[in-house]
């Protein structure tokens, strides 16, 4: 039944959006909300949601990003499926997660059909080939070149996160953290996994990443859960284990939720001068193309960060019902705001020397893009200066240019590395590209 009335509903539901957007949808400043102190607008209800989403057209031949001073950028791999995190092996090999997400359940409700609808344009970037799996790159000399690019793992439930520990290769799916056996190397993982444990899934699945790094002793493993929905529209119940951080221990699979209230966590990175685990977090939407920042945030053990009940520390979200005052005055504010709707997935510190001074110590974040805000945000690496393992400073564009003249997207970064030669490495999902930054004349 649902699909005799969609079309029409569809096109009814757009055009009420894009009302909406005309109307009263234009933000503010974004650099008024970078750093410890955002500024924090009145919030917006909508009816429907604003809707402002950056067609998709890909990178031309000869385009690239275009970088800061005191860098180049070049691909290292492109006509990739979908890539959406990386993790360099000891080696030097880098292993390239490209995951689609899973199928969405049918939907309940006018505004499913829409988001759906949202998401597909937001993130088709011509990848029509295989994907869930992982490809590794091979480069010995480390001259940006790859000798070899091999299908290392295939077959894989939405993939994001990977741990090396010893010899034991961690992979986050969707629904299971699987180990499987790992020789240096090898260009194909002849073994099977074995799960570790499993993690919450389907069947609704919204934020489906898992996002997954190990401790320093490797005794211990930390994975983000996203929340199923935005703002609970699908009950609670559905939340279960949710928007969340999970410790997981090695030996066992046994977990506990470390942290909590956290509504899609993801880039899980440990500082390197404090040790201390570090997140970067997307927020809750439709209150307004000003709320509610993203986030950077040390992530305290048995801390809540507010989600769905309050935002930014203890601002109450009043769409949630029942209220829970009671969490909400447990609520603590995040480290430091990215501002609002950059959707930031990828996160890594950077310990090397290959790039300029100005970026050692600090954190690269990337940031996937709006799709609910006018103007556009987000849409590019920034970097965020550290000292004494807390951020110090204004957040700076690294790299940028994933947006054309038109507003289109040429590509989104998602997740972050570092190789061997300490070159920073980004995910382009839509641009199906791992691009490689290195300092100028290099």
């Amino acid at each position: 039944m649902a699909a005799r009335w969609a079309p029409w509903l569809t096109a009814l539901l757009l055009g009420g959006i894009a009302v909406t957007l005309s109307g009263c949808n234009e933000g503010g400043d974004p650099k008024a909300q970078v750093g410890a102190n955002p500024a924090l607008p009145a919030l917006t209800q909508y009816l429907l949601p604003p809707v402002n989403i950056a067609r998709v057209v890909g990178w031309k031949q000869g385009e690239t990003p275009t970088v800061a001073p005191g860098l180049k950028i070049e691909a290292l791999a492109t006509g990739l499926q979908h890539p959406r995190s990386l993790y360099t092996l000891p080696n030097g090999d880098v292993l390239v997660v490209e995951s689609k997400a899973p199928p969405p359940p049918p939907p309940k409700r006018p505004k499913d059909i829409v988001m759906a609808l949202v998401e597909s344009w937001a993130t088709s970037g011509g990848s029509t080939g295989p994907s869930n799996r992982i490809t590794l790159l091979h480069d010995a000399n480390g001259d940006g070149v790859p000798e070899a690019k091999s299908v290392y793992i295939d077959h894989l439930n939405s993939p994001f996160g990977v741990a090396l520990v010893g010899n034991d290769l961690y992979v986050a799916n969707t629904d299971a953290i699987v180990k499987y056996p790992y020789r240096p190397g090898e260009s194909e993982m002849k073994a099977q996994g074995t799960t570790l444990t499993e993690l919450p899934g389907g069947p609704i699945d919204h934020h489906w990443t898992k996002s997954l790094v190990a401790s320093k002793d490797g005794s211990l493993l930390y994975v983000g859960v996203g929340s199923n929905s935005n703002i609970t529209e699908n009950g609670m119940e559905a939340e279960k284990n949710r928007a969340d951080i999970l410790e997981v221990d090695r030996e066992s699979g046994r977990w506990r939720i470390f942290a909590s209230g956290l509504r899609n966590p993801n880039g899980l990175s440990f500082e390197p001068q404090s040790g201390a685990l570090w997140t970067v977090v997307n927020e809750r939407d439709e209150i307004g193309p000003d709320l509610v920042p993203d986030y950077m945030t040390s992530v305290k053990e048995g801390a809540f960060y507010g989600w769905p009940y309050s935002y930014y520390g203890q601002h109450v979200d009043p769409r949630v019902m029942p209220q829970r005052p009671d969490l909400v005055a447990k609520a603590i504010p995040p480290d430091y705001a990215l501002s609002s709707h950059v959707a930031p997935l990828g996160m890594v510190f950077y310990t090397a020397d290959a790039l300029p001074q100005s970026y050692r110590g600090g954190a690269f974040v990337g940031e996937h893009g709006s799709w609910n805000r006018t103007p556009l945000n987000g849409y590019k690496v920034i970097y965020v200066p550290f000292s004494d393992g807390k951020p110090n400073g204004m957040a700076q564009d690294v790299v940028t240019g994933f947006l054309n003249g038109d507003n289109q997207a040429r590509g989104r970064p998602v997740g972050l590395a570092v190789d061997k030669t300490g070159a920073l490495l980004i995910a382009d999902d839509v641009g199906n590209t791992v691009w490689r930054v290195t300092a100028a004349g290099s």
